[in-house]
């Protein structure tokens, strides 16, 4: 794939409508999905040592929900995406990391010789 051919790919991925889905209306309440959209890319070119020239590049998209825009009685409302896998994790490192810092505190405690302060 050419350079040119990589920056016309990018041209046509990275558009408003690969952010925002086309409006859904039902009995009066219209919705419209939106997503957080990133791209890169990268090409380059060179001839070698017997004079033979090559070129190639690369472009990858990626996108993930982020909310939707609900407009309900005249009325333009924001309802954010809730990632529940991101969640879990965040809640897993926050708990693994207490249990962590409460085992050590248990440990010094005890190595300090408080006998009132160990479990």
């Amino acid at each position: 794939m050419k350079v040119e051919d990589v920056l016309a790919a990018a041209k046509d991925s990275i558009t408003v409508r690969r952010v925002y889905a086309e409006p859904v209306e039902r009995d009066g309440t219209t919705v419209i999905a939106a997503a957080a959209v990133s791209g890169g890319g990268g090409g380059g070119g060179g001839t070698d040592g017997g004079g033979q020239e090559g070129s190639g590049g690369g472009f990858g998209v990626g996108a993930k929900p982020v909310g939707a825009y609900v407009i309900q009685d005249g009325r333009v409302s924001w309802l954010p995406a809730v990632d529940v896998n991101r969640l879990m994790t965040v809640l897993g490192v926050v708990v693994v990391a207490g249990l962590a810092i409460g085992a050590r505190i248990v440990k010094v405690r005890a190595s300090q010789g408080c006998s009132a302060c160990a479990p």
